[in-house]
């Protein structure tokens, strides 16, 4: 695999605050990427993201055929330093939700790789699943987009169902 594809591989899941974790394909893609605090397109994408999740989460409950690889991504603060994770699988509990962390931190040293972990909804900056071998959500994943070059993008959206 060629550099740039692997790097854009490590961009493809990222959001802000300061410093965010990415996710590839595997965890030995993973890569913290710097996202400004006031980039707009990046607190559009989590808007967007939160403002539909109660949809998301029914759908996770009781998944339609032809869909999987439900996942958020919540944010893990750790003093002055936040890093967003993706958490496979989750689920809800009394006091709001559990699962476990999908990327290794490169920052933050409060979790670990394979941790479970217990967050609430306002931790929650995106969501996303895979229907019919297609993406849904996973906002922020787009805005990365506009930071890859051409060939990049277009990678990862052929590799991994992206339509954005």
């Amino acid at each position: 695999m060629t550099f740039a594809v692997r790097a854009a591989l490590c961009l493809l899941l990222a959001l802000i605050p300061l410093h965010v974790q990415a996710q590839g394909t595997d965890n030995s893609d993973d890569k913290t990427v710097m996202v400004a605090p006031d980039d707009a397109d990046m607190a559009a994408a989590i808007a967007k993201a939160r403002s539909s999740l109660d949809d998301f989460l029914a759908l996770s409950e009781a998944p339609p055929p032809g869909t999987d690889k439900f996942k958020l991504k919540v944010m893990v603060v750790d003093g002055n330093v936040t890093e967003h994770f993706w958490v496979i699988p989750f689920k809800r509990t009394a006091n709001g939700f559990v699962g476990i962390l999908a990327n290794e931190p490169e920052l933050v040293r409060n979790v670990v790789f394979g941790q479970n972990i217990e967050f609430t909804r306002d931790d929650i900056s995106d969501w996303g699943y895979t229907k019919n071998g297609r993406q849904v959500g996973s906002f922020t994943v787009c805005v990365m987009f506009k930071q890859m070059s051409k060939e990049e993008a277009d990678y990862m959206r052929a590799q991994y169902g992206f339509d954005c």
